[in-house]
């Protein structure tokens, strides 16, 4: 019994049942992991062994687009740069961040197998959303390192003529500003 005698069944039901409808309430993906499902003994008990349990963990766990690796990466890098995200003035836009005066508008693509058909769409997306002339805001295309090359046809001239930056995310997660 508890503290406030009730069996720890029935409090741990109580709980688990709360978890289930207020987590995705939230606006949170709610995964629950069991003992089970690690490495674990015949009383649930983990052993602790760090390469099952990431295994284990890998199978579980949904997998997301290389796109949201990628869009995470660079929200977390800007906001280290000082960077406020904020909801996108356009639908379609990926990204957008201001910093004072600044604004960002981003375009983000993730691992493809198409690298230069998808930077041929990634620019256009961002054409279509220059509907100001103000400049103090950027344009930025966010891609991982495999598409470098494909964004870089675009010689750097022209992408300064038009205010569009080329950030790269490596499969580490770090972010790069390529050279104007």
């Amino acid at each position: 019994m508890t503290d406030r005698a009730v069996h720890r069944g029935e409090q741990q039901a109580l709980y688990d049942a709360r978890r289930d409808s207020e987590i995705p309430a939230h606006g949170l993906r709610l995964i629950v992991v069991r003992p089970g499902d690690l490495d674990a003994d015949g009383r649930s008990r983990l052993r602790r062994k760090e390469e099952a349990d990431l295994a284990a963990l890998r199978k579980i766990l949904p997998r997301v687009s290389d796109e949201d690796r990628v869009t995470d990466a660079f929200r977390a890098w800007l906001l280290g740069e000082g960077w406020t995200p904020v909801e996108p003035t356009d639908r379609w836009t990926d990204l957008e961040a201001v910093r004072g005066e600044e604004r960002l508008i981003c375009e983000a693509k993730g691992r493809t197998e198409e690298k230069g058909i998808d930077a041929d769409i990634s620019y256009r997306q961002l054409l279509r959303r220059m509907t100001s002339q103000d400049p103090r805001i950027r344009y930025v295309l966010v891609v991982p390192s495999s598409s470098v090359k494909a964004v870089e046809r675009v010689p750097a001239h022209v992408r300064e003529l038009l205010r569009i930056d080329v950030y790269e995310v490596t499969d580490d997660s770090e972010v790069r500003r390529l050279p104007a």
